[in-house]
């Protein structure tokens, strides 16, 4: 599927949607514990400030404070990633609710800005890589970050028991993104040409998607083929964390259902769509 996702336009109703959840926590919401396992509401909070300096400094500046050395695999990328994101958060103790809620302010219209002025035609900074991708379109990117910002968002909302956000408006363009991941995670998963696999999210409304293999591998797309071999029903309050990896695939048994091909099916429970 090489259709683009638009996501430049939720940002700006998206920062402003958290920076109210975060005026809304009282203390013990604060030091809550969220599906993150290493992360309390506040750890979260202070991940998604981080992502604003990053954007803004990394992207829009182009300011590498910080080079990652060595770097020989994916596994190396990642372990580099969380150990930014491990320093940050312990950096970020010392900052206060308030405080932290006055940078979220200061940072997020202008991050807004950026992220609407990417011409989402050009080559992306930072390549997709949990989409197998080793250069990408900003418009990837672009969704990509968005799917940042809501999962870290939902983490927090999920955590204090304050939806808002697993909605259609919201929750289908974190979707349409991660799904994008579905090709390389069959990669090498081998099937007669044209076997489809039907993949479902219910939420607010039912998202649909179709993976169907070529003879030069898996191809995404939105429209029903005409026989589907595979069929996985997901429950959408569920299905981000699994797709996060904050839960695994015997987490989520009692929100999935599945309906012929035993082994595709199992498949589409292996989909990360984040450096994890």
């Amino acid at each position: 599927m090489s259709v683009p996702i638009r996501v430049s336009h939720l940002f700006r109703s998206l920062d402003a949607s958290l920076i109210e959840l975060l005026k809304s926590l009282n203390a013990d919401e604060w030091q809550a514990q969220t599906v993150a396992k290493l992360w309390k509401v506040k750890d979260v909070a202070a991940h998604l400030l981080d992502g604003n300096i990053r954007t803004l400094s990394i992207q829009r500046d182009v300011f590498f404070g910080e080079q990652p050395g060595d770097i020989q695999s994916y596994q190396d990328l990642v372990t580099w990633l969380n150990q930014l994101n491990a320093d940050w958060v312990k950096s970020s103790k010392r900052i206060s609710p308030k405080v932290m809620i006055l940078l979220h302010e200061a940072t997020s219209h202008q991050t807004c800005t950026y992220f609407e002025s990417v011409d989402l035609n050009t080559k992306a900074i930072f390549s997709v890589a949990w989409a197998g991708e080793a250069e990408s379109q900003n418009w990837f990117h672009i969704a990509r970050e968005y799917t940042e910002k809501w999962l870290h968002q939902q983490q927090i909302r999920d955590a204090v028991n304050k939806p808002g956000i697993l909605n259609q408006k919201y929750f289908s363009p974190f979707l349409e993104t991660v799904m994008r991941a579905l090709p390389f995670t069959f990669k090498d998963i081998d099937a007669a040409v044209n076997t489809a696999i039907q993949v479902d999210v219910a939420h607010e409304i039912v998202d649909s998607w179709f993976l169907v293999k070529r003879e030069t591998g898996w191809e995404l797309l939105k429209e029903k083929p005409a026989l589907v071999m595979a069929h996985v029903q997901l429950e959408g309050h569920a299905a981000w964390k699994l797709f996060s990896k904050s839960w695994r695939a015997e987490d989520i048994r009692a929100f999935v259902k599945m309906e012929g091909d035993q082994f595709l099916g199992e498949q589409v429970l292996t989909l990360v769509s984040f450096m994890a």
